[in-house]
Order: C-alpha cells, then sequence, then structure tokens
C-alpha cells in the first residue's frame, strides 16, 4: 500500500500506463504537426528540430549538432544543407579554428520557427479550451510529470 492507501502499481499497470502514455503523446505529436503545416512545410520534422536546436545552441559544429539530435554525422550534414538550400540556416567558419564549421539560424529560419510554434499553440489552445475546467486544472498538474519523464535522472 501506499502512503494514499492505494496499491502500488503492478509491473504490468506500469507498462500499460507506458504504453498508453507512448501513443497518446504520438498521435498527439503527429496531429500537430498535420494541422500545423506551413510554409517550411518542405523541411521534415528532423530538418526543423536540428534548426530549433541551431537556434537554442548555435551557432553550432555539426558533430555537436548531430549529437544533440542524436543522428549520424552525414545524416546531420544532409539535413543542415537542405536548411542551407532554403535559407533557414548558413554555416560560418569558426575565427578560432578555420578548419570547423558551425551551423547558425538566419532570420528566415527564425521567422520560420516562430510562425511555427505560433500555429502549434493556437493550435493546441484550441483543443484545450474545449475541455471543461477540471480537466483543464488535471492537465496543468500533468505537465510536470510529463517534464520528468524528459529527464533520465528519478
Amino acid at each position: 500500500m501506499t502512503a494514499a492507501g492505494a496499491a502500488a502499481p503492478s509491473t504490468t499497470d506500469v507498462a500499460e500506463l507506458a504504453s498508453q502514455l507512448r501513443l497518446a503523446v504520438a498521435r498527439l505529436s503527429r496531429r500537430i504537426r498535420q494541422e500545423t503545416l506551413l510554409a517550411g512545410e518542405e523541411l521534415t520534422s528532423s530538418s526543423q528540430a536540428a534548426l530549433a536546436t541551431i537556434e537554442r545552441l548555435g551557432p553550432i559544429t555539426l558533430g555537436e549538432l548531430a549529437a544533440v539530435e542524436q543522428v549520424q554525422p552525414p545524416s546531420l550534414t544532409r539535413i543542415v544543407a537542405r536548411l542551407e538550400e532554403y535559407g533557414y540556416a548558413t554555416r560560418v567558419v569558426d575565427p578560432a579554428d578555420r578548419r570547423v564549421a558551425r551551423a547558425a539560424i538566419t532570420d528566415a529560419g527564425r521567422k520560420l520557427l516562430a510562425t511555427s510554434r505560433t500555429r502549434k499553440d493556437a493550435f493546441l489552445a484550441m483543443r484545450v479550451a474545449r475541455l471543461r475546467d477540471a480537466d483543464r486544472a488535471l492537465l496543468a498538474r500533468a505537465i510536470p510529470l510529463l517534464e520528468r519523464l524528459q529527464d533520465d535522472t528519478p
């Protein structure tokens, strides 16, 4: 029994909950992508994720970016080349070591990400607005738990 008096979930219950959570998160993520396609729709979700990382951490070396995005360097090189082709990113030579190139976001890339985020937030806001007050409160309490699931620490 737990402190609240309920029995601790069994391993099977935890596995089932994990499976349901995985499916719900994957479906919601896919639905958000489908509902919010925009001018940057020529970019894959991997390309948009890499662009967001460049925005957050950049200018960043391609090796560092590949590690953060957990993709192989050759794949990341192709992603950055596509971002450059569309004018969303550029490569700049590192002034300290001219052999190193860093990916940097352009103004067009920033605008694309801002537009994408605005559309995604608006889509979710419409969905959340449909929920009852009690359900919105429950969702608000669940967000820190979902964020903790992203961490590697217990």
